[in-house]
């Protein structure tokens, strides 16, 4: 066993911001393939029966109707991902996606319970699972991602804000006035 630890233990895997790189990379890539979906009309007609039932996005499409909630989905998911790819350089912009990303995710996560035919009637309804509830299952693991990221991305900003109001005493001054 101690072979094994020790093995992994030189991998890389213990590298500081091993876990928040890869973690904001597969959100990236994440929103950029279903933004790329959400383009299509076929893939906003399959989620339609999901976001009629959403307590916080029903409004979409009534008031965007189908090509427009196909618009408005895709291009958020890709300003999201982009935030978060730029992320990787700015904390700021970085904070901006993990926030968009919170908030999709929210948003997507809390369909669940209302989903039509997300529970297995024939194995006796919650918390038997079908497909649908499973595929909106994966949504709680990636809003857990997107807040550790909101949470990181906002303590370096601050960080970096401390460090530079340490090093230029006028400048903290001049922020607070």
């Amino acid at each position: 066993m101690n072979y094994f630890v020790d093995i992994l233990g030189r991998s890389g895997l213990l590298k500081r911001d091993f876990d928040y790189h890869l973690l904001r990379a597969s959100m990236v890539i994440i929103f950029a393939w279903f933004g790329y979906d959400k383009w299509f009309q076929t893939e906003i007609i399959d989620l339609i029966p999901l976001i009629k039932h959403g307590p916080l996005i029903f409004w979409v499409l009534p008031l965007l109707g189908i090509k427009g909630t196909s618009i408005f989905l895709g291009a958020s998911e890709w300003t999201y991902g982009s935030l978060l790819l730029l992320g990787f350089w700015n904390k700021r912009l970085g904070a901006l996606g993990a926030f968009g990303s919170t908030l999709t995710f929210l948003a997507t996560f809390t369909i669940m319970p209302f989903a039509p035919g997300a529970w297995d009637a024939a194995a006796g309804g919650f918390p038997a699972m079908t497909i649908v509830s499973g595929f909106l299952l994966k949504d709680l693991v990636l809003l857990v991602v997107s807040v550790y990221l909101l949470k990181q991305d906002l303590a370096r900003v601050v960080e970096a804000r401390c460090y530079a109001n340490q090093r230029d005493p006028a400048r903290s001054r001049n922020l607070t006035a």
